[in-house]
């Protein structure tokens, strides 16, 4: 059986002081990364004029919106937003809150949608994108384009959140689109 546990030191050590947390690890090989914020994981990362913020969303291209929609309000439980066209991008999109993220669900507006060939290839549907928000979009694009990632467009577009948001190539992402949103 493989998995992993992430458990916050301070939370776990305030937790076992308590003695509101007793567990027994049985392997025979247990490996421990530890993770601590006194060491910064940005110390090789070189300076930008623009910083990477919080994963804003998760994009799902679906088949069947309403089909969806009910999914996630009415079996799983989650709040789910009213149906908005945006026929700039080609898509009806329905945003699902998770708390510290949300799930986007795209469904194609008219034939030359993205996401109607997206779909024709995923008949059922998948993953078409994730959206990270930026402190400053413009910085992003200028240095992104001197690194030779590809941008989806010249200029960004307003996006489902009415702000300004432009779209990386998936073949420069690991096989990815990156969408990145104005913070």
């Amino acid at each position: 059986m493989y998995g992993h546990i992430l458990i916050s030191f301070s939370i776990l050590q305030e937790a076992l002081k308590n003695s509101e947390v007793t567990f027994k690890l049985q392997t025979s090989a247990l490996t421990i990364r530890t993770l601590s914020s006194s060491n910064s994981f940005s110390q090789n990362i070189p300076s930008c004029l623009w910083k990477l913020g919080r994963l804003n969303h998760v994009a799902i291209a679906v088949p069947d919106l309403e089909k969806a929609q009910s999914l996630y309000k009415d079996v799983l439980g989650a709040e789910v937003s009213e149906t908005v066209a945006l026929p700039e991008h080609g898509v009806y999109t329905v945003f699902v809150e998770l708390g510290n993220t949300k799930l986007e669900l795209l469904h194609p507006l008219g034939e030359k949608s993205p996401i109607a060939s997206f779909l024709q290839k995923n008949k059922t549907g998948g993953m078409h994108h994730i959206c990270i928000e930026v402190d400053d979009i413009k910085a992003a694009m200028t240095e992104l384009k001197k690194k030779k990632i590809r941008i989806l467009s010249e200029e960004p577009k307003i996006g489902a959140h009415g702000k300004p948001v432009i779209f990386l190539h998936p073949k420069d992402c690991h096989g990815v689109l990156v969408e990145l949103e104005q913070a």
